[in-house]
């Protein structure tokens, strides 16, 4: 049987679907790619996959029945990750799982299963992390807003979180990256796309789009934190090991430009 690439639209569900059609057309399977991405497998056919809810609930359904709530979660967590490749893992795993009597989902001997867990907690660290460095600005139209650029697509799963502590709040965070956001009107949390300014930074205070007020306050909470923090007594290695370099840029205190 010629091993052929299937390429999807991106998505979960469109990987759900990808899942559905090798078991459905017994296809031996290559590669998984998201569009624009290029393929390895030079010699092996390639099949565009298009999502369909139905595939998409049919895959759910039966993923539910043979691994735990934990397990659904790392496999999810894991294809957040956006590792070149984790498709074809989690496919493997998939596989494994689909055969095995047992928890198969626990069983680290399994490379793609050891892969699949190790991708899904470097993606909860950076879901933590970024729910607690995360720093709103207000606009002047009364938003508070965030920009983020995560290095793994984490916005899908910090929603709740922040739709749960801002509740009473309009905000939006954007992650450029990406180049897709999470907008919340006080009633809904809603995905947009947009074109924003090249110098609207990630912290810090513009005062073409931030409300006076704002800025000022980040210019206060700057000056408190250089007041407060005693240079002879900090431990910067421990420092940077609980709030790591690449979260500083989305911190006000530590912002040049605050």
């Amino acid at each position: 049987m010629k091993s052929v690439v299937l390429k999807y639209d991106g998505s979960f569900p469109g990987f759900l679907t990808c899942i559905f059609n090798a078991y459905e057309q017994k296809l031996e399977i290559a590669e998984i790619i998201p569009e624009g991405e290029d393929q390895k497998q030079l010699f092996s056919e390639t099949l565009e996959v298009i999502t369909e809810d139905f595939k998409v609930q049919r895959v759910l359904k039966s993923l539910k029945k043979k691994l735990s709530s934990n397990g659904f979660t790392r496999l999810y967590y894991s294809f957040l990750s956006e590792i070149p490749g984790i498709e074809l893992k989690m496919y493997d795993m998939i596989r494994y799982v689909y055969s095995s009597q047992e928890k198969a989902e626990l069983d680290y001997s399994h490379p793609s299963v050891l892969d699949i867990s190790k991708a899904a907690k470097q993606v909860g660290r950076e879901k933590h992390r970024m729910e607690a460095f995360i720093r709103f600005r207000l606009t002047k139209d009364d938003l508070y807003f965030a920009v983020i650029e995560p290095d793994f697509n984490v916005l899908p799963v910090i929603t709740k979180h922040f739709k749960s502590r801002y509740a009473d709040q309009r905000w939006l965070i954007y992650d450029l990256k990406r180049k897709l956001g999470v907008h919340y009107d006080l009633q809904k949390a809603e995905y947009v796309s947009m074109e924003l300014p090249e110098d609207i930074g990630i912290s810090g205070g513009n005062p073409d789009y931030f409300a006076e007020g704002e800025i000022y306050f980040q210019h206060l909470w700057k000056e408190y934190f250089d007041s407060t923090n005693i240079k002879s007594r900090v431990n910067m290695r421990l420092h940077i090991q609980h709030v790591p370099k690449r979260y500083w840029k989305y911190l006000s205190e530590k912002s040049p430009f605050a």
